[in-house]
């Protein structure tokens, strides 16, 4: 179900696709993050997603009028995955909440591999 904002001129509803491409390119701002991975990753290999394609690795539900962000990642080895999670998590929040008016009530951050930068 899309972000809906209700005012006394009417209502403005928000596609979970422009909610998702906000987050994926938040996320892809912060330090030690490789890129986005596709959400369905079978057989354990994690596929690295291409800048286009940003929105297959989020997952943007509702839930009592808020919303809640499941990104699929791939971090940079040598980086701490606690810190690198909760850097997005920060800007992903603020920037959905700053851009788009919404709450965010949760972001969940899925770690689907680590890569080694050359």
């Amino acid at each position: 179900m899309p972000g809906k904002i209700n005012n006394k001129y009417g209502s403005i509803v928000i596609d979970d696709s422009v909610i998702a491409t906000i987050a994926g390119l938040a996320a892809m701002e912060c330090y030690g993050l490789v890129g986005m991975s596709s959400r369905n990753a079978t057989d354990g290999l994690a596929e690295l997603l291409r800048k286009e394609h940003l929105t297959k690795g989020v997952k943007v539900s509702t839930e009592d009028d808020s919303i809640i962000i499941d990104l699929h990642i791939v971090v940079q080895y040598g980086t701490k995955i606690s810190v690198v999670a909760n850097n997005i998590i920060e800007k992903v929040k603020y920037n959905i909440e700053k851009f788009l008016g919404l709450k965010v009530k949760r972001v969940n951050i899925n770690i689907q591999g680590v890569r080694v930068q050359k």
